[in-house]
C-alpha cells in the first residue's frame, strides 16, 4: 500500500498559463428551489424571480433565475480546478454581463480563460491573475461573462527555486505543510 497522500487543490500562480482555457466539469442544473432559496436568502424580492403569475405577463413568460445566483455559480464551477486552497483573495469583478437569462431547469457549463497574470510587487510570494469566466446553458447560449481579478499563492516549490525560500511561503500560510486545502476565499 502506498503512503502517498494526494490532496485536491487548485493551481498555484506559477502553474497558470496565460491564454489557457479551462473547461469546468460537471455542469450544474439549476432548479426552481435553488432560485427561490438564493433569492430569499439574499433579500432580493424581485417578482421576476419569485412570482410565477406576475412573471407570466413579462416578455419571458416565466420566472428567471436570479443573475447573482448565475454569477456565483459561474465562479463556483471554477473553484475546484483553479483556486481551491491556492487563492488568497478575490480582488474584484469587472465587465459582468448576462447576455441571456437562465431559466429553471437550465444546466450551466463554465469555462475560464487565464487572460493575464503578474507577480505582486508588494507581496512577492503571491501573484495577480485575471480570469475571464464564461457560462453557457445546455444549448451553448452564453448566459454570463465576468472578468475577475484574484490574488494567488506562488507554489512553495517555485519560491524555493527562486531563492525566496521558506520564509515567503510561511508568511502567508504558516508552515508550508499547514496550508489550507479547503474553505477560505472562492
Amino acid at each position: 500500500m502506498s503512503e502517498k497522500r494526494i490532496i485536491q487543490r487548485g493551481l498555484y500562480f506559477d502553474e497558470m498559463e496565460e491564454g489557457a482555457v479551462y473547461a469546468h466539469s460537471p455542469g450544474r442544473t439549476v432548479t426552481e428551489a435553488d432560485n427561490v432559496l438564493f433569492t430569499t436568502q439574499t433579500m432580493n424580492t424581485q417578482s421576476l424571480h419569485l412570482d410565477a403569475a406576475w412573471s407570466a405577463d413579462t416578455e419571458f413568460g416565466e420566472p428567471l433565475v436570479n443573475s447573482m445566483f448565475t454569477l456565483s455559480t459561474l465562479v463556483g464551477l471554477s473553484v475546484a480546478q483553479l483556486t481551491q486552497g491556492t487563492i488568497v483573495a478575490n480582488l474584484g469583478f469587472s465587465e459582468v454581463r448576462f447576455p441571456a437569462p437562465m431559466r429553471h431547469g437550465d444546466t450551466m457549463y463554465a469555462e475560464t480563460l487565464i487572460a493575464g497574470k503578474r507577480r505582486s510587487q508588494s507581496r512577492p510570494h503571491q501573484g495577480i491573475v485575471e480570469f475571464h469566466h464564461t457560462a453557457r446553458n445546455q444549448d451553448g447560449v452564453v448566459v454570463a461573462v465576468a472578468k475577475r481579478s484574484t490574488l494567488m499563492q506562488v507554489s512553495p516549490e517555485a519560491l524555493a527555486t527562486e531563492g525566496a525560500g521558506e520564509g515567503a511561503a510561511e508568511c502567508a500560510w504558516g508552515a508550508a505543510a499547514e496550508r489550507p486545502t479547503s474553505g477560505g476565499a472562492a
